[in-house]
């Protein structure tokens, strides 16, 4: 496995993958999301994109496994019951979207990923809120469901559209919570599984993947600690700009390479 790993990259940039998952185990157990879009944004300053891509999917299903299992079976089945419509339309859209990341051109793929990280972490540092009145909700399910699931299918990431989706519901905290870590691993699973068909997850980046599952564990344990601790919504802000500078520096290496 080793050999194979330093077939893939050199020492420093697994000590470097290792020490970004952590930081994204850490916000995610901190604050409830963040790792796809925190690995993404830090692995393709230094790894090829679909690499990158790669090493996401087992953290990211496992880190939300985590955060689901914290629950109580009653209130995950009465969440799944609640957003099924919104879950469903997300994972089918990111089976099918994952089997087109391949043929991408790199300079596409980091405005792809760029663009979404700089534009939805600009809208929650500025606190904007949308309202969804109940009478719409199916369609904004349908409508924001689609257009989150093929943002996740290209990035990895459906995270963000999610928060905001759950903000413009009125959710409570600790429900949001919930079903963020639902509608994370699940789709995390039909990532996995889209990914596999694609070819991005191999038997070359399988191995890489999963031994970025001890940082994340560790991040979390520590963010878990952070979140009970300091002030979460500061600790959001602040992962918040890094994101955005992260962001804009993955539309600066799509527009000027």
């Amino acid at each position: 496995m080793i050999q194979d790993l330093m077939e893939l990259m050199p020492l420093w940039a697994f000590a470097a993958a290792f020490a970004v998952t952590l930081f994204a185990g850490i916000v995610k157990g901190a604050i409830g999301f963040g790792v796809p879009l925190i690995i993404l944004s830090g692995l393709t300053l230094f790894l090829d994109p679909l690499l990158a891509i790669s090493g996401v999917v087992l953290p990211a299903l496992v880190s939300n496994l985590v955060q689901v299992a914290r629950h109580p079976r009653a209130e995950i089945r009465e969440a799944t019951q609640e957003h099924w419509r919104y879950i469903v339309i997300v994972c089918a859209l990111i089976l099918i979207v994952t089997q087109f990341v391949v043929f991408v051109p790199e300079n596409v793929f980091y405005l792809i990923l760029g663009v979404p990280v700089m534009a939805l972490s600009i809208i929650q540092l500025a606190g904007v809120r949308f309202s969804i009145p109940p009478a719409r909700r199916r369609a904004a399910e349908l409508g924001i469901g689609a257009l989150t699931g093929v943002v996740g299918g290209f990035t990895g990431s459906w995270g963000p559209l999610t928060v905001l989706y759950l903000i413009a519901l009125d959710t409570p905290k600790m429900r949001q919570l919930l079903v963020q870590g639902l509608i994370y691993s699940l789709g995390a699973v039909f990532l996995l599984v889209g990914h596999l068909q694609s070819g991005v997850m191999n038997a070359a980046t399988i191995p890489f993947s999963a031994l970025l599952l001890l940082p994340i564990f560790i991040g979390m344990q520590i963010g878990f600690w952070v979140g009970a601790k300091l002030d979460a919504n500061l600790f959001r802000k602040l992962t918040l700009l890094l994101l955005v500078v992260a962001g804009a520096n993955l539309v600066r290496r799509g527009l000027f390479g």
